[in-house]
């Protein structure tokens, strides 16, 4: 299990069987749970994991495309050439193919948990505004008011536009707000997602630095295709004395800080969010480790843990908001400045 955040419910259904267990590898614990890999584990009924088995699709320069299901390749069994590299070598939970030269590292496109989360993720966005939009289509919003689930999609919609998107971009500010209002409902549905411990939340998907990566650097293509003269005239030729424009430190400086921005979005996303799994995670893990230092000290344990674990997830919902509130005013603040006009006397 991958990028669950684990709750009360999950604590009931699991702690029967790790109670049997004498010793709690905390690396496999916690970077397993908040890790991307090739199948999706759900329970466990019984001491026998239930799992969904995605599809893995691989190249190899030798054999061409490969996909087979995820089972195969379970407890480093080797299918088809390919199989989990171990802790130890090299690529270690990736899938490597085994030749006569070695180990190498195919072309891997395959559905994970990640990308499958990903995909659900999407959809509900989808269906969130598709939803609200719906009740747009048969009423006529200058002669009354929605209420229900499209109150408030258009509640939230219109707070992060007009408190956020439209005082941040300026007057043209219509331009950017599909991106900026997709990015904000992307981000908080993903954050959400990832608090539910169980299928079909779970996945670790903005704790995942490739996926804010994109979200960031969609954002910097925003700022930097769409940014007007006085934009670039600031970065290249700014207003400062001539000898700063003679060495170039200026512009050297402003250069920098177009690929600063974005990292920033980047990582503070995925910082803030993978910080507060495995928060939740190490409070939790107290419950495991002291499973076999007597029923006292661990009931007493286990019950502080569970109610700091409880109160960790809530407060979860509120930063999975804030993150997406701050990734969208930053994006917002970001694309304003490149549409800035140059101020006349």
């Amino acid at each position: 299990m991958k990028g669950l955040k684990l709750i009360l419910v999950m604590i009931l259904a699991l702690l029967p069987v790790t109670l049997r267990a004498q010793e709690l590898d905390m690396n496999e614990y916690l970077f397993g749970h908040v890790g991307d890999s090739y199948g999706w584990h759900v329970t466990t009924i019984k001491g026998h994991p239930v799992c969904i088995h995605l599809p893995v699709i691989v190249h190899s320069k030798a054999t061409g495309w490969h996909v087979f299901s995820s089972k195969h390749i379970e407890e480093g069994e080797e299918y088809e050439g390919f199989r989990l590299a171990g802790e130890d070598e090299k690529h270690s939970g990736k899938l490597v193919e085994v030749t006569s030269l070695g180990i190498e590292k195919p072309l891997d496109i395959s559905i994970t948990k990640n990308v499958f989360g990903l995909f659900i993720n999407s959809l509900i966005v989808l269906v969130v505004i598709l939803l609200g939009a719906r009740w747009y289509r048969k009423h006529d919003a200058r002669e009354e008011a929605p209420g229900g689930f499209a109150g408030l999609v258009e509640m939230v919609v219109m707070m992060i536009e007009d408190d956020v998107i439209k005082p941040c971009v300026g007057h043209d500010y219509k331009r950017y707000s599909p991106y900026l209002l997709t990015a904000f409902f992307f981000i908080f549905i993903n954050n959400l997602m990832g608090i539910i411990p169980f299928f079909p939340g779970g996945a670790n998907i903005t704790g995942n630095i490739a996926v804010t990566l994109c979200l960031a650097l969609c954002t910097f293509l925003a700022v930097n295709l769409f940014g007007n003269r006085h934009y670039y005239k600031e970065i290249f030729w700014p207003d400062v004395p001539i000898f700063l424009k003679a060495f170039p430190l200026m512009p050297l400086i402003e250069i920098v800080g177009m690929f600063t921005k974005p990292f920033s979005l980047m990582v503070r996303l995925f910082a803030n969010i993978l910080a507060g799994h495995m928060m939740i995670l190490g409070v939790l893990s107290v419950i495991f480790i002291t499973a076999s230092m007597g029923a006292v000290l661990n009931g007493s344990l286990t019950f502080i843990a569970v109610l700091f674990g409880v109160f960790m997830d809530v407060l979860e919902c509120l930063v999975a908001f804030i993150q997406a509130y701050v990734f969208t005013m930053l994006s917002s603040v970001f694309i304003g400045l490149s549409r800035q006009e140059p101020e006349h006397e």
